[in-house]
């Protein structure tokens, strides 16, 4: 008899996934995608979505949860995001996360466990032009951040508003996140220019 319960790729599928998805991506963020990818695969999720990338975040990065707010909301966001296969998140099974507020060429899907869904993936391709834009760096955790807040109508947007927190003035937090991150970019720690070369952004599109 053969088993309907999806099963996760093979570990060569997984590496080259892992690649695929770290392109572009610093080293931080890097780990936060492949967190989120973890995360959907052991919850059998059949896409990864852009809760799983905003509970990835707040897992992996202390200057993000200072952002969402204090102990209280950070605790009620997290509470949402546990109980995704719960209450409300039991509407998300067996549908496909897909706003349309961002366009972007969706990846071809492949059929097996850990797909992005169109809305992840446009957040992922938002935050890499974000960094290009910002001077040709790899995209760090900030600007998937801001690409999660920026798309009124994805799951991550949802789970927010459902802790009472406005996403419209976490924007505007992010948005200085980004310019202090900006400054140790070009700067470092004690305020001397870093001059080119790689770095931690070139170690991250190898991940």
């Amino acid at each position: 008899m053969h088993s309907r319960t999806a099963r996760p790729p093979a570990p060569d599928a997984q590496g080259a996934q892992s690649h695929q998805d770290a392109a572009g991506l610093g080293v931080e963020l890097a780990t936060v995608v492949a967190g989120a990818r973890r995360r959907a695969v052991r919850d059998g999720d059949r896409q990864i979505d852009t809760a799983h990338l905003l509970h990835s975040l707040l897992e992996q990065d202390p200057e993000v949860r200072s952002v969402v707010g204090g102990p209280p909301q950070l605790a009620r966001l997290l509470g949402y995001l546990v109980q995704r296969s719960i209450g409300y998140g039991l509407r998300w099974q067996g549908s496909v996360e897909d706003s349309g507020a961002i366009p972007v060429v969706p990846r071809p899907a492949t059929g097996d466990a850990g797909d992005w869904s169109p809305a992840a993936a446009a957040a992922l391709h938002r935050a890499r032009e974000r960094a290009r834009r910002s001077g040709g760096y790899a995209a760090d955790v900030p600007e998937l951040f801001a690409a999660l807040v920026a798309d009124p109508d994805c799951r991550a947007v949802e789970v927010l508003e459902r802790a009472g927190i406005d996403a419209h003035e976490l924007s505007g937090r992010i948005s200085a996140l980004i310019t202090d991150r900006s400054a140790e970019r070009a700067f470092g720690p004690g305020g001397t220019p870093i001059e080119d070369g790689p770095g931690e952004f070139a170690q991250g599109a190898a991940f």
